[in-house]
């Protein structure tokens, strides 16, 4: 191994894909590596948590949980708070936005019936119990901490694009459409140029 390499699923999605962002905005030269959703099973043991994204270093070992990942790359290079107090203060929005992937997540398993009660019951309380508390949180503008986007603007944005998108069966793709604090978050990210280039190549 000669330089960084992320290894996530081939799709522009969820963890893996805020990672990706997060080192290509911080100028990283990095093997994307992208694995098909077949080959999961047979390489899952072989990972930290039995779980992707996995970030690899040269002569470390490997690293896992986006938000670690993602909490290191900005250190390093700009994209998190300096000051202690705010750093946490984003790494607690961070965490909301997994808890939120915990809750949605195990419905993708589910049968079509159960499916729908669970994600309708989500419409009705989960959800806007999480956005609100989202909201409440988003002191800044356009991003999280103000002028300047950090690696959690990538991971709300990237949990919003998901549900917006409008492929989310029984949840509305304007779920989110009264979070005004939300949505500029996503929006920033969304029409930043860096994040920009980062679509235009791949």
């Amino acid at each position: 191994m000669t330089k960084p390499k992320l290894t996530y699923f081939d799709a522009p999605i969820s963890r893996g894909e805020e990672c990706r962002l997060a080192l290509h905005l911080a100028g990283i030269d990095f093997d994307d590596a992208r694995i098909k959703f077949a080959d999961w099973a047979a390489m899952k043991e072989q990972t930290p948590y039995g779980a992707l994204p996995v970030f690899e270093l040269p002569g470390r070992s490997p690293l896992a949980h986006s938000n670690a990942i993602l909490v290191m790359i900005g250190r390093q290079h700009g994209l998190h708070p300096a000051d202690e107090f705010e750093a946490a203060r984003h790494e607690g929005m961070m965490q909301h936005v997994e808890d939120l992937r915990a809750v949605v997540g195990p419905t993708i398993r589910m049968g079509d019936a159960e499916k729908k009660t669970a994600r309708e019951a989500m419409v009705e309380g989960f959800l806007p119990a999480w956005a609100r508390s989202a909201e409440k949180n988003i002191a800044g503008e356009p991003f999280f901490g103000g002028a300047k986007l950090n690696v959690v603007d990538l991971k709300l944005h990237m949990v919003v694009r998901w549900f917006i998108g409008g492929k989310i069966d029984h949840i509305p793709a304007t779920i989110f459409a009264g979070y005004p604090r939300l949505m500029r978050v996503h929006d920033a990210v969304r029409d930043h140029a860096g994040v920009k280039a980062w679509y235009a190549k791949t």
